[in-house]
């Protein structure tokens, strides 16, 4: 995998995928990117750019600790522009990667030409997810198999109780089957430090970050999966209402990865997006 050095001396990786104008992908977890596979195909249209995340994949443990909390990833991801040599990106982060990209776009929105948010995290502009918003999208899966265990530990967990975090991984796909609970085991975060560090005291400052989007020009698509409980489509709502230029979409049938739920539906929508940017002659990496 190609590295590159971090402002603080740690050397990161990341993995290129297909052809074209670059997109850089910030991923959740915080984990490395390799669940994030192809996007579902968007690599036929651009190139993909995946980060993994320091501390994450082929990507060093970084010496200093506090190194792991979200607005410090900003600058992981600027210096992987500066190492790639372009003036400006396309950006696309998901989940928990969604808090990096968004405060990466308020800090240096003359780098970036068009924003994708997947699946968003809402940290960083401090909208918060009611419980009640969670039991209600999860109540639309009750005819599935598994949604009596699956509903009582998501009620435990929203009622601040120790539930089963594993017992609600279906409520993130679209179809539980074989395929994603396999997707679910390879994704999950393998740094325990890197996600209790994430969100640390400073790492969000939603009051400057929504202040800034006010002003944003960068044009953004913010797409939610209709049963995300993750991200519900009401809260991802809200989260598009801050940008002056924001496409929202809501993705049918899908969960926290939309990409995998239904790769054509995704690809059709990322793709005609980041298309618009009228960069699509622009140089792209090689791979």
């Amino acid at each position: 995998m190609p590295t590159f050095c971090a402002p603080d001396g740690t050397r990161l990786a990341y993995r290129t995928l297909g052809r074209g104008a670059p997109v850089i992908c910030v991923p959740g977890g915080p984990t490395d990117s390799r669940y994030l596979g192809d996007l579902g195909g968007l690599a036929a249209h651009r190139l993909l750019v995946l980060l993994d995340l320091r501390g994450t994949g082929g990507s060093a443990i970084p010496e200093d600790g506090s190194s792991y909390r979200c607005d410090r990833l900003v600058d992981d991801v600027e210096a992987l522009r500066r190492h790639l040599g372009l003036p400006r990106t396309d950006l696309l982060g998901h989940s928990g990667g969604a808090n990096i990209a968004t405060q990466y776009v308020a800090r240096y929105p003359e780098h970036v030409d068009r924003l994708a948010l997947v699946g968003p995290s809402t940290r960083a502009v401090g909208i918060t997810v009611p419980g009640e918003t969670r039991r209600e999208l999860a109540r639309l899966r009750r005819n599935e198999p598994w949604f009596p265990a699956a509903f009582a530990a998501l009620e435990a967990i929203t009622a601040g109780a120790n539930g089963d975090g594993e017992a609600i991984a279906p409520f993130f796909y679209g179809r539980w089957d074989a395929a994603a609970q396999q997707h679910h085991a390879a994704g999950r975060p393998d740094n325990s430090e890197a996600v209790a560090r994430f969100g640390a005291d400073g790492a969000f400052d939603p009051e400057a970050t929504r202040a800034a989007l006010t002003h944003c020009p960068v044009p953004a698509l913010l797409l939610a999966g209709e049963y995300d409980l993750n991200s519900p489509p009401r809260s991802v709502a809200e989260f598009a209402e801050l940008f002056p230029d924001a496409t929202f979409v809501v993705q049918p049938g899908a969960g926290h990865y939309p990409w995998f739920d239904d790769p054509h539906r995704f690809t059709a929508t990322l793709a005609a997006f980041l298309d618009r940017s009228g960069h699509r002659d622009r140089a792209g990496l090689s791979d």
